[in-house]
């Protein structure tokens, strides 16, 4: 799993759009802590600190420690705001959790043996259905991503959440259907209309 993360953070006493763009214009970033039935804390972060952690790529499938003036708290990022232009963050939520505690994830896939699958060795092309699993996991055994092994899938072959092994203390959030992941399929398939294309168990995703 990832690394657990770090943060420090201030507490902040307003509110609303004004106190929040004033924060920016300070290189700092308005967030909040809810959850585990406490009251919701109003902080904010260093932007230039926040930034880095959003840079190494696991940021929201991580479990974020944020130390407010030497009271830490544990918790992960559930939704992150960025400005339609620039791309700054402008707001972060945190989501506390308590050790042991099952929380749900968005994890990146990553489909490896491409080379053994015989529908790529011929020139299939994989579409991916899915580029994230939602998943239950125990909050202390997050994975990175999940590796999908698509040595012997042939074009015309699907991936289904069933081919996936999940490691220890994952689970798929999705348990009614044996959703698709990923399908082989032929190159020309690719170059008729986006419309026409049609992918098994596509309207799953």
């Amino acid at each position: 799993m990832s690394d657990q993360l770090t943060l420090s953070a201030e507490t902040r006493d307003r509110a609303g759009k004004g106190a929040s763009r004033e924060l920016r214009r300070q290189n700092r970033i308005p967030a909040v802590i809810y959850g585990n039935k406490q009251d919701p804390e109003l902080i904010h972060v260093e932007e230039k600190a926040l930034v880095k952690l959003l840079m190494t790529g696991h940021f929201s499938n991580s479990v974020v420690e944020i130390d407010l003036g030497g009271k830490k708290q544990i918790t992960i990022p559930k939704d992150v705001a960025f400005h339609p232009v620039s791309d700054r963050p402008t707001h972060v939520d945190f989501l506390r959790i308590v050790k042991g505690a099952k929380v749900d994830v968005e994890v990146p896939v990553v489909f490896v043996n491409e080379d053994a699958s015989p529908g790529l060795k011929r020139g299939g092309v994989l579409n991916i259905v899915r580029h994230e699993l939602e998943l239950v996991c125990e909050n202390d055994k997050i994975p990175d991503d999940i590796k999908i092994d698509v040595t012997g899938f042939d074009v015309g072959d699907s991936i289904h959440i069933s081919h996936v092994k999940l490691p220890a203390g994952s689970e798929s959030k999705i348990t009614d259907r044996d959703f698709t992941i990923a399908t082989i399929v032929a190159p020309s398939a690719l170059k008729s209309s986006d419309g026409d294309t049609t992918v098994d168990g596509g309207a799953e995703a």
